[in-house]
């Protein structure tokens, strides 16, 4: 059976509409990819100082397997919509979990070369993940449902990042292998979500067959670029947060261990935020000021740290609360903000490339702040602007808006509206 060349652009990577069972199983599905989109990344920082005695890597060259996944994401971004429109999304996702398999592998060979490579390759699949799982959902849930299926995956998506970080070490302790068979173990977890995925894939239409219109990625939207840069300074605070808060914490007297469980609770309160929005979020369609409250309160977390470190348990869980609810946001408007899925895997492929680029500066940025002042006041005090800029970008990126097509930016259209 073919499929018509001139089908409307929002049915590119659409599935069968689905019943009751296949919903199960769409969700099932959602849940497992997601569970795959940063467990094998944040489960890398608690064995850097094993890493670093193994392979006699400086600090710097260690750091870098920090950064080099938030480069790759911002790289491999704009190439998804290519493959999504030749292979369709669910296909696209099936890809990607067998590159994320393979790659973790390889990450776990012995030697430096397939340390660093296998970084690359896994992180290239992690981004082709966060790009097309909400044009998925967007082309399969419908639009009162968006906000409570990102926020299902984002709570998936949190909760084994959670557990990667503290399990990571165990693992490497009581497994044969070391921190190599840690960074490998996860490839299990992509296997897996491999296997529930892959009956999505034979429901939908024959490969090859792209719509005769194709969505572009909206660089001329002021909308998209608000959208892009919420869910970059979002991006910047979460892995900020993630590489420098056991240290900021440390440095204040507080132990290794109880360091490593304020970062635990800092994902742990994000996951019951992430959780407890989508309820919010179903009744205002405009959305500014959530955006605009959950980074404030992310910012209050940033002050009290840097006023007051000895409660960094309370600014652990203000950053956690309004950081979990920034993130379903910035997911969320992907989808919400495009009138189809083909449009919705364009403004993500945008808002991820932009964003992590962004994202990567932060690490790199507090941490040389740091070196020059030698405190962490400073270093702060700038995530506490950024953190506020991003509430005034998330007021624009909040409105009842769609995008337009491509083809007619910059303006938008007010949702009900038809996007032309």
């Amino acid at each position: 059976m073919r499929v018509n060349d001139a089908r409307d652009v929002s049915d590119w990577g659409r599935a069968a509409a689905p019943g009751e069972r296949s919903m199960v199983w769409l969700l099932a599905g959602v849940v497992l990819v997601a569970a795959n989109l940063r467990a094998a990344l944040t489960g890398v920082g608690p064995l850097l100082p094993g890493i670093e005695a193994s392979t006699g890597l400086s600090g710097t060259w260690t750091g870098l397997l920090g950064t080099l996944p938030l480069l790759t994401f911002a790289a491999t971004s704009p190439l998804v919509g290519r493959t999504a429109h030749r292979y369709g999304a669910p296909r696209s996702l099936a890809i990607a979990l067998a590159v994320l398999a393979a790659g973790l592998l390889v990450r776990s060979l012995p030697g430096v070369i397939f340390l660093f490579a296998g970084t690359v390759v896994v992180a290239a699949a992690i981004a082709y993940g966060n790009v097309l799982l909400p044009s998925v959902i967007k082309s399969t849930v419908s639009e009162d449902r968006i906000g409570q299926v990102t926020g299902l995956y984002v709570t998936a998506m949190g909760l084994l990042a959670a557990i990667s970080s503290g399990v990571s070490v165990p693992m490497a302790d009581h497994l044969t292998g070391g921190w190599r068979t840690a960074l490998g173990v996860w490839a299990v977890l992509a296997v897996l979500a491999f296997g529930v995925w892959l009956p999505r894939c034979r429901r939908t239409g024959p490969a090859g067959a792209a719509p005769a219109v194709r969505e572009r990625i909206p660089w001329r939207s002021p909308l998209a670029w608000q959208v892009s840069v919420f869910m970059g300074l979002q991006s910047l605070g979460f892995y900020t947060t993630i590489a420098w808060l056991p240290s900021i914490v440390h440095d204040h007297g507080v132990g290794e261990a109880a360091a490593g469980w304020q970062l635990f609770l800092f994902q742990i309160v994000g996951l019951v935020s992430s959780s407890a929005l989508p309820v919010l979020a179903r009744r205002w369609r405009d959305q500014r000021l959530l955006a605009a409250a959950a980074s404030v309160i992310v910012a209050l977390g940033f002050v009290l740290l840097a006023v007051a470190p000895q409660l960094a348990v309370v600014s652990s869980v203000l950053t956690g609360l309004g950081g979990g609810a920034c993130l379903v946001l910035a997911l969320a408007f992907q989808g919400q903000r495009a009138a189809d899925a083909s449009q919705a895997a364009a403004l993500a492929s945008m808002a991820q490339s932009v964003g992590y680029l962004v994202a990567a500066v932060g690490p790199l940025l507090l941490g040389a702040l740091h070196d020059l002042t030698g405190g962490w006041t400073l270093p702060l005090l700038l995530l506490v602007v950024l953190t506020l800029a991003q509430g005034a970008v998330g007021a624009g990126a909040g409105r009842d808006l769609l995008l337009k097509s491509t083809s007619q930016l910059p303006t938008s259209v007010r949702i009900g509206d038809s996007p032309s």
